[in-house]
């Protein structure tokens, strides 16, 4: 078994990253030529075309993939074809298992990303239309990503965890439960750079509106309004705002070491939890509200007893075993597929270029031009493109925060 083509496939991942991509960094070519009607692999006869290659190395690349050196755009164009071919075969498996979702469930998860996005029914219709994407593509993908997921949950539902496995996990790493002096907190950002390419909702554009904007939202703060909500909405830190700003758990160390002046991480530790701070510019330039929910005033060692340490260990062996599954799953079925991967084998064809490029400056590019067109597949060896594989992270007891 080959653990290297582990595939991270979640539902949320790619319908996040379509409806809030760069709307300036969208376009669907990464080449001179059209390559709409090109075929860069198929999946037991099922197509994926290589507009769909160059949609994703725009987004990996943030529309910037007319930057990539020649070898770099390679890569990018294999690694990606190689996530598409492994999403294609997943969902072919779960068609064939019948997991399929129903048109409700694709409705209620796209409607789902939209409003923790904070993007408007306009700016979604936007993003769409910059990314050459229609509704119907939208729901296509969602429908891979919630049948892929299904799919893995069938598997993945019946891993157990005893007792005694979390106890040995907990003897052998004892170091890693302790109890930090820190707090927990959530955040509300507002950047004077231009974020608007990131498709940044109500941004601001230099200090004066980023100014404006953190006083108008320390003002809806201190009228009542929920503090999770205005983050959606209002907040240019994109990590945070899924999770309506949390930020999670910071050492008093993490804290000084991410730029937290010392008066500031004072008066933290003196707020009570669910207490919001002033408007605070730190040095990057960037305005900051804090919202305070939780502290731990002491520091200290966790027992296997102590609250969320026994359900935290279980969940990370969990985890841990669900990415071995998904590894297997993934191997299986791409043993059983047959799949032909043109653009790798227009490149074993064309070394000196790869197929992509003129081997030297001035002559008129024409990207894969030995890749068949729709009409005219050509036969190869099956070939694939492996993404790197993603572990499941042992359990912490603290996280960083980093304005």
């Amino acid at each position: 078994m080959n653990v290297q083509r582990t595939a991270r496939l979640n539902t949320a991942g790619t319908i996040i990253a379509l409806i809030s991509l760069s709307l300036a960094g969208c376009s669907s070519g990464g080449s001179s030529d059209n390559s709409d009607n090109l075929v860069a692999a198929s999946v037991n006869g099922k197509t994926i075309m290589l507009k769909d290659v160059e949609r994703g190395v725009s987004a990996q690349s943030g529309g910037k993939q007319a930057q990539l050196s020649q070898l770099e755009l390679a890569q990018a164009r294999l690694q990606v074809l190689g996530t598409l071919i492994q999403r294609e075969v997943l969902f072919q498996r779960a068609d064939k298992e019948s997991l399929k979702p129903t048109e409700d469930e694709i409705t209620a998860i796209i409607n789902q990303q939209k409003q923790q996005s904070g993007m408007t029914d306009d700016d979604f219709q936007k993003s769409l239309t910059a990314q050459n994407l229609t509704m119907e593509s939208l729901r296509e993908e969602a429908r891979k990503d919630i049948a892929i997921k299904k799919l893995q949950e069938k598997y993945s539902s019946k891993i157990t965890v005893s007792d005694k496995e979390v106890e040995d996990f907990y003897n052998s790493n004892r170091e890693r439960f302790v109890s930090s002096r820190g707090v927990a907190l959530a955040m509300i950002v507002a950047d004077p750079a231009d974020n608007s390419a990131q498709g940044v909702q109500n941004d601001a554009k230099n200090d004066a509106e980023a100014k404006l904007k953190i006083d108008n939202i320390s003002q809806q703060l201190k009228g009542g309004a929920d503090f999770a909500t205005v983050a959606r909405a209002k907040s240019e830190d994109a990590n945070s705002v899924t999770r309506g700003g949390d930020v999670g758990f910071a050492t008093e160390d993490d804290l000084k070491q991410n730029g937290f002046a010392p008066e500031l991480v004072t008066r933290l530790f003196g707020m009570q939890a669910g207490d919001t701070t002033e408007p605070i510019r730190f040095n990057s330039g960037k305005w900051y509200v804090f919202k305070l929910e939780e502290k731990r005033l002491q520091t200290e060692n966790l027992t296997l007893e102590s609250p969320g340490v026994r359900p935290q260990i279980t969940q990370a062996l969990i985890n841990q075993r669900k990415d071995i599954l998904n590894a297997a799953l993934l191997e299986v079925a791409m043993n059983e597929a047959k799949i032909v991967n043109n653009l790798a084998s227009t490149m074993l064809n064309n070394p000196s270029n790869l197929g992509l490029r003129p081997a030297s400056p001035g002559v008129v590019a024409s990207p894969a031009s030995s890749i068949p067109s729709a009409s005219s597949q050509a036969t190869a060896s099956p070939a694939s493109a492996a993404s790197p594989p993603s572990t499941a992270a042992s359990p912490k007891a603290s996280a960083s925060t980093k304005p």
